[in-house]
């Protein structure tokens, strides 16, 4: 985008939002910071807009899903994909409105998590015991007041973990849980909190996990034209073992006008790669190592009436290593040392009681090393500025935000000696994107509400593409998207009566990718690749979530869910081969299905619940080329589990069974990398 019209742009909105916020200014200045100290009890609120809502799975419903892993949470949300390798241990990636995993903004207690080297989180490393909540935007979090990384992303999910909560008697709060069950799970987890003084708190929560993987699948394949078996086979699903540890602890303050909080985070796994299954090989031997480690810290206060401020700071240090011992391919030991730094500092002015301007600024510094070869050591430096406004006029509330990103970069060590290391740099980046959100609510007594926005923003080449040995290309542009949206949301509460809530919401998207990174071949030959800027995607879309609660007693209570998402995800890229593009151009993009949907529902019996949970994909293609040797086949699976509460003094037990994929469905995620069958867990937790 032009960076003067964009700078164009915010100066007209600019300007709107102070006229509108002068007319509908109050005559006398009143205290806007939403503040009031209580005895013993400080409230403090941000002015919180919201203009576009998420997607949330928290509380009870969140405790309801047969879910290991936050990976596993969010195939429940509607326009979600998730890639999973399968088992415990498999990585699990995710990936909204088929925009791509690197559009996606993964924030834990509000602040990023990041990989400079491929831009993937796997979200299979993080745990659902101490978890408070699950949130998923669409364009961004409906909140001016925050960093301007937040801006930054075509999507996010936003994890926040338990924070202490205590009664006037309580000091202490402490919570064991032990699961066990298929794939000779042992999983026990501690959670212990602690009130230090009135005003500040803390917690530290532990976890191991460990399993062997191991479990039964059926692998068959057919002849597209013929539809004869090619070959049908039983066996067992092998080195997919993992063992884990996971420590963070976290320490939480309220303050007079704010509060602050400080964490940290670490992770270590030794993990088996069971691979592909192809050229009838059943068993892989490889393995992999990660360690990461983070500590992070958050900051904000109401320093004047109209004026808030918010700082946030992490480090980062990751460790992995891939280890391919087979010969026969080839021997690989791959060891990858990434760190950042980032700091940044968010302003917030009230114009008005009903005008809200936020000025952020970010700094992220990345490297990335490794033992391999010729290896380039790649270090970035990225700035972020964000202006945003917010403006709530009753029936209409507006947000409009301006991001300006600023990317430099550097070659210290590698295949190049420092004097020639310039020119295998990736040219410094500068990108100016806008955004712009409106909702509206015709009904004064209806809860009814009109939403819509449109956003552009980008994701940098990740250190793979620029610089990964003979693949990377330093040329190569930002990944653009376009989104576009509008939709509705409706709830209607019926108090005494049986129906008593029901909320609906859906919408309608269309969103473009363009300057898409696709590996492409180098030369003539097919053995050497490079990545290029050719991918072109659209994608239409529309999304329906309903939730209901039903109150047939005081005792007996339905909590149903349901989400829906047809997507057409076309690939437009042009190919220099004429037959590749014949079968291609237009094609849906891989692993995307037309339709798909979820089903989690809830019966409470006093102290006695049983859940249901129902997952639905559809047809799609492993290619670009849909075709019928890449066509894969509808998958399904219903998860039920059994939890009853007991209270025994000061001791409150709680034990659940699971059972999941009831019906032993054999299905892929992804291709050739079979999901095990019928499974169960068993959970016994304690709180005192």
């Amino acid at each position: 985008m032009d960076i003067s019209l964009a700078l164009k742009t915010l100066w007209t909105t600019f300007l709107v939002f102070i006229s509108i916020g002068l007319y509908a200014q109050d005559p006398v200045r009143t205290d806007t910071s939403g503040i009031k100290t209580l005895p013993g009890v400080t409230v403090v609120t941000t002015g919180y807009k919201e203009v576009i809502p998420s997607q949330k799975l928290s509380g009870n419903t969140l405790k309801s899903l047969n879910s290991f892993s936050v990976a596993d949470a969010i195939r429940y949300f509607a326009g979600v994909q998730v890639k999973d390798y399968g088992g415990i241990g498999g990585l699990k990636t995710v990936d909204m409105r088929s925009m791509g995993t690197n559009h996606m903004g993964v924030f834990y207690d509000g602040i990023q998590l990041g990989n400079a080297q491929n831009g993937q989180i796997d979200l299979g490393k993080f745990s659902m015991d101490n978890l408070e909540s699950i949130s998923i935007y669409n364009g961004q979090k409906s909140e001016i007041f925050q960093p301007a990384r937040d801006y930054g992303s075509s999507g996010t999910i936003y994890l926040r973990s338990r924070k202490p909560v205590f009664d006037s008697l309580k000091t202490s709060n402490i919570k064991g849980v032990f699961k066990t069950g298929s794939f000779d799970l042992i999983n026990p987890s501690l959670l212990f909190e602690q009130r230090i003084t009135e005003n500040t708190s803390y917690s530290i929560s532990s976890e191991v996990v460990r399993s062997s993987g191991r479990y039964p699948f059926r692998y068959k394949r057919v002849f597209p034209d013929s539809k004869e078996v090619a070959w049908d086979t039983t066996a067992i699903r092998d080195n997919g073992d993992i063992n884990a540890v996971r420590i963070e602890s976290g320490l939480y303050g309220n303050i007079k006008g704010g509060f602050w909080s400080a964490k940290a985070y670490f992770y270590d796994s030794e993990r088996g790669i069971p691979g592909a299954i192809v050229n009838n090989v059943w068993k892989h031997a490889q393995r992999q190592w990660d360690k990461n480690f983070f500590v992070q810290g958050s900051f904000q206060k109401n320093l004047l009436p109209a004026y808030d401020i918010q700082i946030n700071a992490k480090y980062a240090n990751d460790y992995m290593r891939y280890l391919n011992p087979d010969t026969t391919l080839m021997y690989i030991n791959n060891k990858f040392y990434q760190q950042e730094w980032y700091g940044s500092v968010a302003n917030k002015y009230s114009l008005s009681k009903k005008i809200d301007f936020n000025l952020s600024t970010d700094f992220q510094y990345n490297t990335l090393s490794s033992n391999m070869a010729g290896f380039m050591v790649p270090k970035r430096l990225t700035s972020l500025v964000a202006l945003a406004g917010a403006a709530d006029l009753g029936k209409i509330k507006m947000q409009a935000s301006v991001l300006g990103t600023f990317v430099n970069e550097r070659v210290s060590t590698g295949s190049v000696s420092t004097n020639d290391a310039f020119e295998y740099i990736a040219p410094p980046k500068s990108e100016v994107t806008p955004a712009f959100f409106f909702s509206y609510k015709p009904f004064s007594k209806a809860d009814f509400n009109i939403r819509a926005f449109y956003k552009n923003i980008f994701r940098m080449p990740t250190f793979n593409d620029l610089y990964y040995s003979d693949v990377g290309n330093i040329n190569l542009e930002p990944e653009y998207t376009h989104q576009y949206n509008v939709g509705f949301s409706y709830q209607k509460n019926r108090t005494g009566s049986v129906w008593s809530e029901w909320k609906i919401q859906s919408d309608f998207y269309f969103n473009q990718v363009t300057n898409k990174i696709v590996a492409v071949p180098k030369g003539s030959g097919m053995y050497r690749w490079m990545m290029m800027n050719i991918g072109n995607v659209e994608i239409k879309g529309m999304d329906i979530v309903t939730d209901h609660v039903f109150a047939f007693s005081s005792d007996l209570l339905l909590n149903l869910r349901l989400a829906y998402t047809y997507q057409q995800a076309q690939d437009f890229t042009k190919r220099r081969n004429p037959e590749l593009q014949k079968v291609t151009y237009g094609g849906q993009i891989p692993y995307i299905p037309w339709h798909s949907g979820s089903i989690i529902s809830s019966i409470q019996y006093r102290s006695l619940r049983f859940n249901y949970s129902f997952i639905y994909v559809g047809e799609r293609y492993h290619n670009s080329a849909n075709i019928p040797e890449n066509y894969e086949q509808p998958w399904y699976t219903s998860d039920v589990s059994v939890s009853k509460e007991i209270q025994l003094k000061k001791f409150r037990f709680k034990i659940s069974g699971e059972l999941n994929n009831v019906f032993s469905q054999d299905y892929e995620v992804v291709m050739n990398y079979p999901m095990p069958k019928r499974n169960y867990k068993i959970i016994l937790s304690v709180e005192l």
